[in-house]
């Protein structure tokens, strides 16, 4: 029976890390050891890797990001941010043309000096001791196999690499506004996924990322006084000191000017680190949650801020459990350093100690850090289901009574109006415009989330968000796979939404059209201005105070949303047929007791013209 039920588990862990059946995944393992030298900014390093093809295809070639290249004047990176710095999208309070800059690269990599810029060599790749033929792409490493690796086979890789931290200029590198030494993000050579739609090799533009699942073994060797904070758990704390050792444990450092700090990640996909010789550490125990490190520099005007962090993202996490699921790691860290706030599996790096941004950051370790969700394709279903999930949480901290996304339909709104939207297909690195995507992966799909709350009814969303937690956590799921996961706990076909929303730009207007009496009963008409059609409420209110939740749900869901307030009564009309811009629903009240008729109450619709959604009557 005992080995019975180990097996069990086995396939259970199984499953969970390779994802379903008919979804397989590759799976890696890095052991890195690299020597930094703090004189320099530059360091040494040697990758042993591990690589499973999990894949029905031979692979003939493999390929790795050298994220650091980007950082080198005249780059893709360095071309694209300035090209998009002409492109004018507003006028600023002084009239002054708003250009559509990322301000923190903006011509930065054109003017960095050759001890400023970034640069990872490959110096060799070896698959099982033979040297294998390298192709550079700026920053994609082709490697050239003598030998295809074969499906369902292991293969291993020796790789030696050298690298100049660069200025801080995008996530990594050295000497931030704050003072930080090293942010180091993007920092090894990195194997691109393989997945089923082949390779994603991916240059490095402005953003985002997609990894292998895998195990990290790192040791970092860097002078004596500067203190490291990593993805991962630190092996060799009682050797290492500077808080993370056990408590009461007598700390013996090894002789030398440089130690050697071993982190271990398992099942993650990328990994950062951080060091500087003037961090402080607070530490934190969850009840039933992780372990948590606040880390940041040990100056006058940072402690407090952040000591107050401390205290707020350790009263989030109940939150967030409850709400989102359980953070399935042993310790999470929060690293002051980047240019703002960056996340990466068991840790972010943040620039300050904004609350918002720390919450924000850790929601990353849902919806990017378990998902893994291929960003440069869906950002969205990252940067929105997380921007989603801070309003929601900081809204129960601050005890926010009005409507917790309303920042998020502001934006949206805002970019309808702008006329630079695009549809949320795009790639992350091809939009025309910097504004576009970031209104779009944070706002939009922010929105995107919540009005699924109107939809199928928020206690069905939440179900939906469970759901989609514990049956695509390490997988890297895709759109489709949400909808599906939707659609089972609603009930109710929701293509329509994905291919409105998401792959489109039609928006949503809805208006009051008009009220006329038939015999004992008023009729409302109801008319669809917006080319995307959505189910409707509608809530009438009387001169006697007494209302009615008029529900018309549409064609398209083949379902409607349960009631959501037993207070009101609701009736439930006929669906509305997508192909016809008018509908007309009936009352048995009369037409001069009618003092109010509302489209969506809630406000969770994304009506993009709000005045015409309420007729108020004066008799």
């Amino acid at each position: 029976m005992k080995r019975l039920l180990a097996i069990v588990l086995l396939v259970s862990i199984y499953n969970i890390g390779f994802g379903q059946p008919d979804r397989w995944q590759q799976r890696i393992s890095y052991n890195i050891d690299v020597k930094m030298d703090v004189a320099s900014n530059k360091f040494d390093g040697v990758e042993r890797i591990e690589y499973t093809n999990n894949s029905p295809d031979t692979l003939n070639k493999v390929y790795f990001h050298t994220y650091w290249n980007a950082f080198q004047p005249n780059s893709s990176m360095d071309a694209r941010s300035r090209e998009l710095g002409k492109v004018v999208i507003g006028v600023d309070r002084n009239g002054k043309d708003v250009r559509d800059w990322d301000p923190r690269v903006k011509d930065r990599i054109l003017n960095a000096k050759p001890d400023e810029i970034g640069y990872q060599k490959v110096l060799s790749v070896k698959t099982n001791g033979r040297p294998q033929k390298l192709k550079e792409h700026e920053t994609i490493l082709e490697v050239i196999l003598d030998k295809p690796i074969l499906p369902k086979t292991k293969v291993s890789f020796d790789v030696s690499f050298q690298a100049q931290v660069p200025i801080q200029i995008r996530r990594s590198g050295r000497d931030n506004a704050q003072g930080v030494k090293y942010s180091m993000a993007q920092w090894y050579p990195k194997m691109v996924e393989y997945d089923y739609q082949g390779w994603n090799a991916n240059q490095y533009i402005a953003r985002e990322f997609y990894g292998v699942w895998g195990d990290y073994n790192v040791k970092i060797s860097i002078d004596k006084s500067y203190l490291v904070a990593a993805s991962g758990t630190l092996q060799n704390a009682n050797q290492i000191g500077f808080g993370y050792e056990d408590e009461g444990a007598k700390v013996v450092k090894p002789a030398g000017n440089n130690l050697t700090w071993n982190f271990v990640a398992q099942n993650v996909h990328d990994f950062v680190w951080a060091a500087d010789p003037n961090y402080a550490m607070i530490k934190r125990q969850v009840k039933n949650g992780p372990l948590l490190f606040i880390i940041y520099k040990n100056v006058d005007s940072f402690r407090a801020p952040f000591q107050k962090l401390a205290d707020t993202v350790e009263l989030a996490y109940p939150v967030m459990a409850k709400t989102f699921g359980a953070y399935p790691y042993k310790n999470y860290s929060f690293i002051q350093g980047g240019d703002g706030g960056m996340e990466y599996p068991m840790a972010t790096l943040i620039k300050n100690a904004g609350i918002g941004t720390a919450v924000h950051e850790w929601m990353h370790s849902w919806y990017q850090g378990m998902m893994g969700t291929n960003e440069s394709l869906h950002p969205w279903m990252d940067e929105g289901f997380t921007t989603y999930a801070e309003e929601r949480v900081m809204a129960q901290l601050r005890q926010k009574k009005a409507f917790e996304q309303d920042a998020s339909y502001d934006s949206y709104y805002k970019l309808v109006k702008s006329g630079f939207a695009e549809p949320m297909t795009t790639h992350s690195d091809h939009y025309s415009t910097n504004y576009a995507y970031g209104q779009n992966a944070y706002s939009k799909g922010a929105v995107f989330m919540a009005q699924l709350g109107y939809i199928t009814g928020d206690k069905v969303r939440d179900q939906i968000l469970h759901d989609y937690y514990r049956q695509w956590r390490f997988k890297h799921p895709n759109p489709n796979d949400f909808i599906r996961v939707a659609e089972k706990a609603s009930g109710m076909q929701l293509q329509w939404y994905r291919e409105y929303w998401v792959n489109t730009t039609k928006t949503i207007d809805y208006a009051i059209d008009s009220l006329w009496e038939d015999g004992a009963k008023t009729k409302i008409r109801i008319r669809r201005i917006g080319e995307m059609p959505m189910p409707i409420d509608v809530q009438l209110t009387f001169k006697d105070g007494s209302k009615e939740l008029h529900y018309i749900p549409l064609d398209l869901m083949l379902g409607e949303k349960p009631v959501e307030d037993a207070s009101i009564s609701r009736t439930v009309h006929q669906e509305w047929r997508w192909t016809h811009p008018n509908y007309v629903f009936e009352t048995t009240r009369k037409l001069l007791d009618v003092t109010q008729v509302e489209i969506d109450p809630s406000e969770r619709l994304a009506d993009i013209n709000k005045r015409n959604n309420i007729l108020k009557i004066a008799w």
